[in-house]
C-alpha cells in the first residue's frame, strides 16, 4: 500500500469544520459556529475589484504582493501606532497561510511552539503538520482569558521556539491589556524566541482597546498578522499582511513563490481599497456585532449561564458541563434537536471541552432564534 504523509495523519481536523460539514445537509441550519461576517463586502472594495479586472490587471504580482498594497498595510500598522519599514512587510494569500509562513520561516522540525488552551485550532493543526511539537499555556476564564507568567516560565525549554498569541481572540473574545502585553514582550526577549501574533480582529474590539506587541517591539522579536476578512467582510477575497523582523521577513517572502506564488492582483487591489478607503463600515459592522454580543450576554444571563464577557472578535465561549456530556456529543445532538451550528470546545484544547464557542456575527434575528433554540435545548438536558 503507498504510504501518505505520517504528519497529516496525525493532523485532526477542525471542529468547527467538522460540525459545518454535518450541517451542510441540513435545512433550517443557524450558523453560529463559523466567524463569517453577516455582512456583503463594502461597495467601495467590490467596485475596485471590479475596475482591477476591466483593466486587465489579472496578472501576477511580486511574490510579496504589490508595493502599493504594501504601502498601504504599512499606513494603517503605523496609524495605529507600529514603527515598522516597507522592508517588514509582506502580503499573503489570507492570513492563515501568513502565519503558517512564519512559523516555517523560524522554527525547524522538533521545535517548540507555545500555544494557548482554549485557542484557535489552526495553530495546532500547522504545528502537528509542520512537525513541530505543541506546548500548552492555560487561558484561565477567571482570568479573563489571558496568559499569565506563572504559566509560562515553567514551560521554556532549549527547543522552544515561538508563542503564538490573538488578541482580540478567537474563541474566547478575551482582549489582553498593555501590562499583559508587555510582560509577553519581555518573556520573549529574555528567553529569546518570536512572539507570533494573531491580530485579525484587531479592529473589532468593544471594551478597551486593541494592544499590539509590536508597538513595543517593531523590529526584533514579533511577527504580527492582520488580514482585511474580518474588519471588512472579506473573508473570500483571501489576503492577509505580516510585519516582520527585517531577518525574518525575506525568509517567509521566500516561501509564497513555491507554495503560492503570490495573492491574487484582484484581491490585491480590493485590499488596497479597503485599507486607503473609508473607515466608516468598520464601525457600523462592530456596533452590530456589540449589539449581538449583548443580545447573546443577556440571554444566558437570564438563563444562569457562566461565560466571560468578550471584549472583542465576535466570539463568545459558554460553560456547558452541568449538562453531562463532552462538547462534540453536545455540538451533534444540539445541530441534530435544533439545527443550531455551534463549535465544540474541543477543538480549541484539551482543557476547552466543557465549552461551546458561538459565533455572532451572523444576522440579528437568526442568533435570536438561535440562542434561543441553544438554551431550550441545554434545559431539557440538565
Amino acid at each position: 500500500m503507498k504510504t501518505l504523509c505520517e504528519s497529516l495523519n496525525k493532523m485532526p481536523r477542525s471542529g468547527i469544520r467538522v460540525i459545518m460539514d454535518l450541517a451542510s445537509g441540513m435545512d433550517d441550519v443557524i450558523h453560529m459556529e463559523l466567524g463569517e461576517p453577516g455582512f456583503q463586502t463594502p461597495d467601495h472594495i467590490k467596485e475596485a475589484a471590479c475596475k482591477a479586472i476591466h483593466d486587465g490587471f489579472t496578472k501576477y504580482t511580486a511574490n510579496n504582493g504589490l508595493l502599493s498594497l504594501r504601502e498601504a498595510c504599512l499606513g494603517k500598522i503605523q496609524r495605529d501606532g507600529g514603527q515598522v519599514g516597507i522592508q517588514q512587510i509582506g502580503i499573503a494569500p489570507g492570513s492563515v497561510f501568513a502565519l503558517a509562513q512564519a512559523m516555517m520561516a523560524v522554527t525547524n522540525p522538533g521545535d517548540e511552539v507555545l500555544l494557548s488552551d482554549p485557542g484557535w485550532p489552526n495553530y495546532y493543526m500547522q504545528t502537528i503538520a509542520m512537525e513541530r511539537t505543541p506546548v500548552f499555556y492555560p487561558l484561565r476564564e477567571e482570568n479573563g482569558f489571558e496568559p499569565m507568567m506563572e504559566d509560562l516560565e515553567p514551560l521554556i525549554t532549549p527547543r522552544t521556539r515561538v508563542m503564538i498569541i490573538n488578541t482580540p481572540s478567537n474563541p474566547t473574545g478575551g482582549v489582553y491589556s498593555q501590562k499583559t502585553i508587555e510582560k509577553l514582550v519581555e518573556f520573549a526577549k529574555k528567553h529569546d524566541i518570536y512572539i507570533l501574533s494573531d491580530e485579525v480582529y484587531d479592529k473589532i474590539v468593544f471594551d478597551g482597546e486593541h494592544h499590539s506587541p509590536l508597538n513595543i517591539d517593531p523590529n526584533g522579536h514579533v511577527i504580527s498578522i492582520y488580514g482585511v476578512s474580518k474588519a471588512y467582510a472579506m473573508t473570500g477575497w483571501r489576503v492577509g499582511y505580516y510585519s516582520a523582523p527585517t531577518e525574518v521577513a525575506p525568509q517567509m517572502n521566500k516561501i509564497l513563490e513555491p507554495y503560492v506564488s503570490c495573492a491574487s492582483a484582484v484581491s490585491q487591489k480590493a485590499a488596497e481599497a479597503a485599507l486607503n478607503g473609508p473607515q466608516d463600515c468598520i464601525g457600523t459592522m462592530v456596533e452590530a456585532y456589540r449589539e449581538r454580543r449583548d443580545l447573546v450576554m443577556d440571554k444566558l444571563q437570564q438563563e444562569g449561564f457562566e461565560f466571560s464577557r468578550p471584549k472583542g472578535a465576535f466570539y463568545l465561549m459558554a460553560n456547558i458541563s452541568k449538562a453531562g456530556m463532552d462538547s462534540y456529543t453536545f455540538a451533534k445532538e444540539l445541530l441534530k434537536a435544533t439545527g443550531v451550528a455551534t463549535a465544540p470546545g474541543l477543538t480549541f484544547g484539551q482543557d476547552s471541552d466543557k465549552f461551546i464557542r458561538f459565533s455572532f456575527c451572523a444576522d440579528t434575528e437568526q442568533i435570536r432564534e438561535g440562542i434561543n433554540r441553544f438554551c431550550t435545548f441545554y434545559n431539557s438536558k440538565v
